[in-house]
């Protein structure tokens, strides 16, 4: 008899991600013996940058970590150290830094939607064959990038890496003119985000389930963006709260070998963050045009507790997301008065703060402690993709067993190595994983392991 092959596959660079990572999947026969995401890029010492520092200095430093979402990593920092420093901002800060989180959600989930993720559905292999055959939908995309980053330019100096964020609120606050050009451009967008909500929604879906909790932040009056509770949702359907507070107990990060990312587990437990998240612990908080579009877009109700697993289907959830974060900044717009003053000062205090908001791809965490000269003693950060990266692992399990388990036993040699290797590479990109800020082709090895005959 003829043992059935044994093959390692190793994808050296993801396609069609943010930063470096490869792939390593190992199968004997029509098993998988084991799935891991591999982030090999170089550490980049953020948290030991942040020692030593002022306690003014990490809004500015960490919107340096990702060029996709700064805003996020601001928000975070800007929210920790205030925490530690007892201070809250007025209403007005808050729309502000909410206004601009929302250009970020734009921008970023549309870069996504149209030139990352949609060419798996539509067979393509990139962005450039896409528009090809779908260039009007490319270029509704591009459109609605634009408009999320005419958003973060105004409210934040750039697009990229923002310089009127400060501390306590902004360097400068627009008058109320200058932001009605940017209401008009909204509103041409949440045409745009419409039609991607439809154009979507036509793409088939392979039918499968994350069955990792789901953690977000939720809060009571609106869709959590830039605060609220961390929320679980156990995948057994139970549900739970904890303050931010305690984040570092309830998520305890470890160093895997193959991985620069830490592996992040929720109280022992694999956990995903991001979209399925938030529309899971948070969806009935939509606004009404995204709730029908939710609706329009297959996910079910949301104001009657519809949950969405199917990673595939998460690309409907970001949609869906974009619709809401345009009719939530034109609300916001319309709504505007100017502060008195664009910021609040924060006096230093030796203290440990924390702070958490949900950055397009997931809960993101800061924490830092001060001391009484308002020095950086020990600072934290642990992003959605850490969060994520078991998960991941998971689900290329999953998927990798299923195709080869599809073919019949005996018959897995009929999945090819590049097969195999888009599938792997489709499931990580249902993620939208933030390893760095650039992106690769792929460079395929493939060992093959075969013993002998019986």
């Amino acid at each position: 008899m003829t043992h059935r092959g044994s093959r390692v596959l190793r994808v050296a660079s993801l396609a069609r991600v943010e930063g470096e990572g490869a792939l390593h999947l190992r199968v004997a026969g029509d098993r998988v013996e084991e799935a891991r995401l591999r982030i090999y890029e170089p550490p980049r010492f953020f948290e030991a940058f942040l020692r030593g520092r002022a306690h003014t200095e990490p809004p500015d430093i960490t919107a340096r970590v990702c060029g996709i979402c700064p805003v996020a990593y601001q928000m975070s920092a800007c929210r920790a150290v205030e925490d530690a420093c007892g201070i809250e901002v007025g209403a007005p800060i808050r729309d502000l830094r909410r206004l601009l989180y929302c250009g970020e959600w734009i921008e970023s989930h549309a870069l996504h939607i149209h030139l990352l993720h949609a060419p798996d559905f539509l067979g393509c292999a990139g962005a450039v064959e896409l528009a090809r055959t779908e260039r009007s939908a490319v270029e509704r995309g591009l459109r609605l990038k634009q408009a999320g980053n005419a958003l973060m330019e105004q409210l934040g100096g750039r697009a990229v890496h923002p310089v009127n964020v400060r501390l306590g609120g902004f360097h400068r606050a627009p008058a109320r003119d200058e932001l009605r050009p940017l209401a008009e451009r909204l509103r041409q967008a949440a045409d745009d985000a419409w039609e991607t909500v439809r154009w979507v929604a036509s793409f088939d879906f392979p039918d499968t389930s994350v069955d990792a909790d789901l953690l977000a932040l939720a809060r009571p009056d609106t869709y959590a963006v830039d605060a609220g509770t961390p929320t679980v949702l156990r995948a057994d359907g139970g549900t739970g709260s904890f303050p931010v507070r305690d984040f570092p107990e309830r998520v305890r990060e470890e160093q895997v070998p193959h991985s620069t990312a830490r592996h992040a587990r929720l109280d022992g437990r694999r956990h995903l963050t991001g979209p399925l998240a938030r529309f899971a612990v948070g969806g009935s908080r939509l606004s009404p045009t995204a709730r029908e579009a939710a609706r329009a877009a297959g996910l079910g109700d949301p104001a009657e507790g519809a949950v969405c697993r199917n990673p595939y289907r998460s690309i409907l959830v970001r949609a869906v997301e974009v619709v809401y974060a345009v009719d939530e900044a034109l609300r916001l717009i319309a709504a505007y008065e100017p502060p008195p003053r664009p910021f609040v000062d924060v006096p230093p205090v030796a203290a440990t703060g924390h702070g958490a908001t949900e950055a397009p791809r997931g809960l993101l965490y800061h924490r830092y402690r001060l001391d009484a000269e308002g020095t950086v003693t020990d600072a934290r950060i642990v992003p959605p993709t850490a969060q994520n990266q078991g998960a991941i692992e998971d689900d290329l399990l999953r998927a990798a067993q299923a195709a080869l388990s599809g073919r019949g036993a005996g018959r897995a040699e009929e999945v090819g190595d590049e097969e195999l290797t888009l599938l792997c590479e489709r499931t990580i990109r249902n993620h939208d994983p933030c390893i760095s800020c650039s992106t690769h082709f792929l460079d395929l090895t493939v060992d093959r392991i075969r013993p002998p005959e019986e």
